[in-house]
């Protein structure tokens, strides 16, 4: 006697070992409405999350839960297993009011990963090298999958900068981009020099607000160097110059922001 056919839902990437559904998502939008017919917004990027919560089961339960209204669509575990929350053809609500590029709605255009870790709350931990493993296959295979460019994998961080600090200056984006995955270049050492810091005011502050813009942050071109102007310089550190997150503008960031911007051309034209 042969068995039925099994009627569990079964992941979109392989990496994941089952699907733990949340009830937390929507149809993916274009332009604030559903797409015509019954296709659906394709998704161009990929946001890495921490959890920030001291528990994986603890944060996993909150992304599954409808009372939170918020999810993602994989979840990481410390010893790299792998759930599927939310299909990625559905719009998980992981990214909240951000920004990238001119994009405002980040989930619809996204697909996001909550990896479990306590964050800065915790004492920003390390990630343990099975979990990170785990994340770089999975990332691999959704990118792979979905055309998504390497510049467009990016940190909660970098598209809400002032609001999140995920998933943090721990997060080894280098590990990640020498695996395939994500944009980096090397950032110039920290050696001091000219620097620019809140307060500061003038064109030269308008010239570094329109480099952050110009590679996707959400800034607006005021001439003054103000808190949204921090909170976008810190969020950038935490991802390209990790070692030292001040929100100083010194001439390591944005030497490593003018080689990024330079170096993305690449990605552009290929």
């Amino acid at each position: 006697m042969t068995e039925p056919p099994s009627r569990l839902p079964r992941p979109d990437s392989p990496i994941a070992k089952k699907v733990f559904a949340s009830p937390n998502h929507s149809e993916r939008l274009i332009n604030g409405a559903p797409p015509e017919g019954t296709g659906f917004r394709v998704p161009d990027m990929l946001i890495l999350h921490y959890t920030g919560m001291p528990e994986a089961g603890e944060a996993l339960n909150r992304l599954c839960s409808p009372v939170s209204e918020v999810s993602a669509h994989y979840f990481v575990f410390e010893n790299g297993h792998v759930l599927q929350l939310v299909p990625e053809a559905r719009r998980a609500w992981h990214a909240g009011i951000s920004f990238w590029l001119g994009e405002t709605d980040i989930n619809s255009a996204s697909i996001g990963i909550e990896i479990a870790n306590p964050g800065h709350p915790g004492g920003m931990p390390a990630y343990p090298d099975v979990q990170i493993a785990a994340v770089i296959a999975l990332s691999r295979d959704i990118i792979t999958r979905w055309g998504i460019r390497a510049d467009r994998v990016l940190a909660h961080s970098d598209v809400a900068p002032a609001r999140k600090l995920d998933p943090g200056e721990a997060f080894p984006w280098e590990r990640l981009n020498a695996a395939g995955v994500g944009h980096w270049v090397r950032p110039a050492d920290v050696t001091g020099g000219r620097f620019f810091s809140p307060g500061d005011r003038g064109q030269p502050i308008e010239a570094v607000q329109a480099m952050f813009a110009l590679y996707g942050y959400g800034i607006s071109i005021t001439g003054v160097y103000d808190t949204e102007t921090e909170a976008v310089v810190t969020a950038f550190q935490r991802h390209f110059r990790p070692l030292c997150v001040d929100g100083i503008a010194d001439t390591s960031t944005l030497t490593t922001l003018r080689d990024l911007i330079a170096a993305r051309q690449n990605l552009i034209t290929a």
